[in-house]
């Protein structure tokens, strides 16, 4: 798919160069390349697609890059830094790295806020560090695009300027891509409402102790409290009642998990389908814990098995999941026993040491 769309650029943003800094008219730009002998054609379709993957791979870093430093300048403390499946984190005052993935999401950068009430919490150059970063990289590279260049070299430049204005329209003219708001919208939204600025402070602040090593049920209750009915249309709010599911399971208060998933899971409909998934996989779990078994099986569909299978490697909770599925469904206890060896073995491995700790404490209790 991505070799169609670079050489569908390479060939649209060489005629808009050619006819915007030339004194070539577009008829005449057609003309030759109608003209053009299929191994220069072929040449300008390769440099398309080279030039589109590589703006890629530059201008996500280089976003990422402006939310950790205009983050770290309003008081934020580093966490995480996220490009494609690679994430660094601090472990013991050193740099690590280790893979994990959040679909939709090309990096991500996790910081934690300052200890301030939550109100007072600076949020808008965080969310517009990355924008701003974009727009300094355009900024800096459109100028070559005057001089008098090879013309590949020329479609090359022209892709990386328009894909790295697309980032910055994509993310800087408020909007929900996905159900997700962007950083313009969450910028605009929680300047507004006070409900969704306080959820993302909870959690930025529950990621950084969960990927340090802290389990849910350690953290404060208060933070998992949520006043008024939650908008289910608003993945902020709703990160909320999940957290708190969450903070159940590992107090190993399944029952009151299950109920709490359960009303989640009434309004998928309005949530986004990644939380839709991931209270799907909470659900089921707490199903099998709590003796509903026929619930679990309709809840793992091929679809959510999927999406389990995607995320186990990166995620040691589809493993508790795994774990529960071979104890309860299939009734083979080996291959339950041999899938938490497996966790524990490899538990070093996992960006959420927090999660796995919880994680393998819980699987300890079902196994007995």
């Amino acid at each position: 798919f991505w070799i169609f769309v670079g050489a569908f650029l390479g060939v649209l943003f060489s005629s808009i160069v050619m006819v915007l800094f030339t004194d070539v008219s577009y008829s005449e730009f057609w003309d030759n390349i109608r003209s053009v002998d299929f191994v220069n054609a072929s040449l300008a379709a390769l440099v398309g697609v080279g030039a589109f993957i590589l703006s890629i791979v530059i201008l996500v870093p280089v976003h990422e890059a402006g939310h950790l430093v205009c983050g770290l300048l309003s008081g934020y403390r580093f966490v995480s830094f996220r490009i494609f499946n690679f994430t660094f984190i601090k472990v013991d005052g050193r740099l690590r790295v280790k893979r994990f993935a959040v679909a939709g999401t090309g990096g991500q950068c996790l910081l934690a806020p300052p200890d301030m009430p939550v109100e007072d919490i600076p949020a808008a150059w965080y969310n517009a560090g990355g924008v701003l970063f974009n727009l300094i990289m355009l900024i800096v590279v459109a100028p070559f695009l005057l001089m008098d260049l090879h013309p590949l070299l020329v479609e090359a430049l022209a892709i990386f300027c328009i894909t790295d204005l697309l980032l910055i329209l994509m993310n800087g003219i408020p909007l929900k891509l996905g159900g997700i708001g962007n950083d313009a919208y969450n910028m605009i939204y929680m300047d507004r409402n006070i409900r969704s600025k306080r959820a993302v402070m909870v959690q930025l602040s529950s990621n950084a102790l969960i990927q340090e090593g802290t389990r849910p049920k350690d953290m404060p209750e208060k933070w998992f409290c949520q006043e008024g009915d939650v908008d289910y249309k608003n993945p902020l709010e709703v990160s909320v009642p999940l957290m708190r599911a969450s903070r159940l399971i590992d107090e190993m208060k399944f029952e009151d998990a299950y109920q709490e998933l359960d009303e989640l899971y009434r309004h998928k409909a309005d949530i986004i389908s990644l939380y839709v998934n991931e209270i799907a996989c909470e659900l089921a779990f707490c199903a099998m814990a709590t003796g509903r078994q026929e619930r679990a099986v309709e809840l793992l569909d091929k679809k959510l098995r999927k999406y389990i299978d995607d995320y186990c490697r990166v995620m040691s909770s589809k493993q508790r999941v795994l774990c529960a599925v071979a104890l309860y469904i299939d009734g083979d206890r080996d291959k339950a026993q041999a899938i938490y060896d497996a966790l524990y073995a490899g538990r070093e491995d996992y960006l959420l040491q927090g999660e796995v700790k919880s994680d393998l404490a819980i699987m300890r209790k079902i196994l007995g």
